[in-house]
């Protein structure tokens, strides 16, 4: 969520891949499918022709509509998009899949409203490094995450052709706040199940972090932290 000192590393974290991939939205048609609170659908506006936002939650869905009135706000269930066949130029999809139980049913309705060469920006943990070690997610509201390999699988399986797959990583000053706290992910989780205040200086570190503060690179996705992927619709 946007403008809580405490969630702040975890919103840019997402802001950073908005940022990143609203190049191809360009005076597009674009449907981000399961828009959340909305920010992101609103920075996707700045450059698209029009954005409709989706999402299944009633108030998610007025909220949206308030805060954010240059997207078009829509209720609905991800794997039956009430769109008519390839009526939409991009599909936007950030850290959504890894909440759906029907992800090969919800590409397949990605792949029936796009139109052709139309595009689908996807954004996902990386399961390596978001539940190391585990057959199941360490996030309860996650039913199944990929890597980067199965990714690419489902999107070939449901007819795109994958145009890009990255990585998203700490940089410079990140990667500094890591050697400090051992690891600044952990350092916020340790608090996060603790429910003790948190450290002043953790909070002050989490606070200061901007989506410039993460790159994404073709190198090495395997330990990145979220997949960045970009695939096509012949």
């Amino acid at each position: 969520m946007p403008g809580i000192s405490e969630e702040n590393y975890w919103f840019r974290r997402h802001e950073a891949a908005y940022m990143t991939l609203s190049a191809y939205c360009q005076d597009a048609t674009v449907l981000e499918a399961g828009c959340g609170e909305g920010y992101g659908a609103d920075l996707l506006a700045q450059c698209a022709k029009t954005v409709i936002g989706l999402d299944y939650d009633e108030l998610t869905t007025k909220h949206v509509a308030r805060k954010y009135p240059r997207v078009h706000m829509l209720r609905g269930n991800l794997v039956m998009l009430p769109f008519a066949d390839q009526s939409i130029d991009v599909v936007a999809n950030f850290q959504v899949v890894e909440h759906l139980w029907e992800q090969e049913r919800f590409l397949a309705e990605c792949v029936r409203v796009l139109r052709p060469g139309g595009r689908l920006l996807i954004t996902t943990p990386n399961r390596i490094t978001f539940s190391p070690g585990r057959d199941t997610p360490l996030n309860p509201f996650h039913t199944r995450e990929l890597n980067a390999a199965e990714l690419t699988e489902l999107l070939v399986g449901a007819g795109f052709r994958v145009e890009l797959m990255s990585g998203l990583r700490h940089g410079p000053t990140l990667r500094a706040a890591d050697e400090k706290f051992g690891s600044i992910i952990q350092a916020q989780m340790d608090v996060a199940v603790s429910g003790e205040a948190w450290p002043t200086e953790l909070l002050a570190y989490v606070t200061a972090v901007t989506s410039a503060d993460f790159e994404i690179v073709e190198s090495d996705v395997d330990s990145s932290l979220d997949l960045v992927g970009v695939a096509i619709k012949p």
